[in-house]
C-alpha cells in the first residue's frame, strides 16, 4: 500500500493519502486577523489540499476545531455553517487549546475519505 505526501516539509506534510483516507494537519488563519477571517483562511486551504488530494469536502469524515478562546464558538460556527456541506457533515468536535502562537484563534483538523 503506498502512501502519498502533500506539502511535505522537514517537520511534517499538510496531508497524508494512506488507503482511502485524507488526513490533514492542522491549518491555521493569517495570525492577527479575526476568527471569522482565520476560520474562511482555514476553510480554503483545507478546500485545496483536500482537492490536490483528489476529493472534497462532502467527503470529510471527521473534523477537530480547536479555538483559543471558546467565547470565539459562534463567529467560527458563523463561517463555518456557510461553507459545511449540509448533505454531508462530518462528525465534529470543537474545543479550547492554546495554540502554537498567541496570534492563532482557530485551527482545524480534518479526516476525510477520497471520492
Amino acid at each position: 500500500m503506498t502512501i502519498r505526501r502533500i506539502e511535505p516539509g522537514a517537520r511534517m506534510s499538510q496531508a497524508v493519502v494512506h488507503g482511502n483516507t485524507v488526513y490533514l494537519a492542522g491549518q491555521v488563519g493569517a495570525p492577527g486577523e479575526s476568527v471569522a477571517a482565520q476560520t474562511k483562511a482555514v476553510l480554503g486551504q483545507i478546500d485545496a489540499l483536500l482537492a490536490e488530494a483528489g476529493t472534497d469536502k462532502s467527503t470529510i469524515l471527521s473534523a477537530t476545531i480547536w479555538l483559543a478562546d471558546m467565547a470565539d464558538f459562534a463567529e467560527m460556527n458563523s463561517v463555518w455553517d456557510t461553507w459545511v456541506d449540509m448533505a454531508n457533515p462530518p462528525a465534529r468536535a470543537t474545543g479550547e487549546a492554546k495554540l502554537a502562537a498567541p496570534e492563532y484563534k482557530v485551527e482545524i483538523i480534518v479526516i476525510a475519505a477520497l471520492a
